[in-house]
């Protein structure tokens, strides 16, 4: 990394938004997945449940449906190639498609993107290891909430070329009416949009999600979500994280709630919270898709499945997708 790097922040991640959200979220009893990547703390524990729980860490057939969906993105001509990691995390999976590119010759420029400054910076600093003295342009931005995101991304040109855009385990974690329209304006005839979904196994579909909520259901997802209460001033023995599944949008999804044990009482960014004994928040949720059920539901927002590369296990997917008028 050089001693310095200019990160670019949206009107999205600026602390006045960022408050009204995190408020907003206290008082409906659902708050943002987002707020769970804020500080180096939870940066670390999210990377530290990753390499602990990860099929993409662990699972050495999942790393290699990655590396041949990134050697049908590099088949894309041209001897320019910007790529724009949405929700880029801590950037390993862009890192090595990084590097393929490099081996072929291509003129590179990168444009890590999330919510989470610690996560951009170790995108950044992953996607320079690979290719020392890369052009890189980290944002900090919620593209959920972001609606000049494209018109931001085409000022990033970087003397042009072509286009890769990943969004790598993030469909799960939004829903799906709201991100899929979001990622189809980003999307233009001439990309490739490379993207991940957790899956739910075998046949039958809730017993496929019910499979594989030990993933979620553990001590170190506990640890993560748990951060964020504490740092807001909650204790240990105030409650207690339950994990579930539940029926929303036509899907299954896992999620983690926080139910109080007893009466409590916040301040938060100045705003009184009283959370009666049994209260529940919403802390996560992460829808379980099907591979079947990916193609018509992006088909439904002009974007095409052109190839897909599904795990031996069946619990994750990376789909390979231009928008539906382009050509492949």
């Amino acid at each position: 990394m050089p001693a310095t790097i200019d990160v670019t922040v949206h009107a999205s991640q600026f602390p006045e938004s960022a408050r009204h959200e995190l408020l907003e979220g206290l008082r409906a009893r659902r708050i943002a997945p987002k707020f769970h990547y804020q500080s180096y703390k939870q940066a670390q524990l999210w990377l530290a449940l990753h390499r602990a729980r990860s099929p993409a860490w662990l699972d050495p057939d999942c790393a290699a449906v990655y590396d041949r969906s990134f050697a049908a993105a590099a088949a894309m001509p041209g001897r320019q190639a910007r790529l724009i990691g949405l929700g880029c995390g801590g950037g390993y999976k862009e890192a090595r498609l990084l590097r393929l590119l490099a081996a072929q010759g291509r003129t590179l420029s990168y444009v890590p993107c999330d919510v989470s400054l610690p996560l951009v910076l170790a995108s950044a600093r992953e996607a320079l290891k690979a290719c020392p003295g890369l052009p890189c342009r980290p944002l900090l931005c919620d593209v959920a909430l972001a609606g000049d995101l494209p018109a931001i991304l085409d000022s990033f040109a970087d003397g042009g070329g072509s286009r890769i855009i990943t969004f790598f385990g993030m469909i799960p974690n939004f829903e799906p009416d709201h991100i899929l329209p979001r990622l189809a304006a980003l999307t233009r005839a001439e990309d490739l949009l490379l993207l991940s979904a957790n899956l739910a196994p075998g046949p039958d579909y809730r017993a496929g999600a019910q499979r594989v909520l030990p993933g979620y259901d553990n001590a170190e997802t506990r640890a993560w979500l748990l951060a964020l209460l504490y740092d807001l001033g909650l204790e240990p023995g105030d409650g207690v994280v339950e994990f579930s599944i539940e029926a929303a949008s036509g899907l299954y999804r896992i999620v983690a709630d926080f139910r109080f044990l007893r009466q409590r009482a916040l301040t938060v960014h100045d705003v009184p919270f009283a959370f009666p004994r049994g209260d529940v928040v919403r802390l996560f949720f992460s829808y379980r898709y099907t591979a079947d059920g990916i193609p018509p539901l992006l088909r439904g927002h002009h974007l095409e499945v052109v190839e897909q590369w599904i795990t031996a296990s069946g619990e994750e997917g990376v789909f390979l997708c231009r928008k539906k008028s382009g050509k492949f």
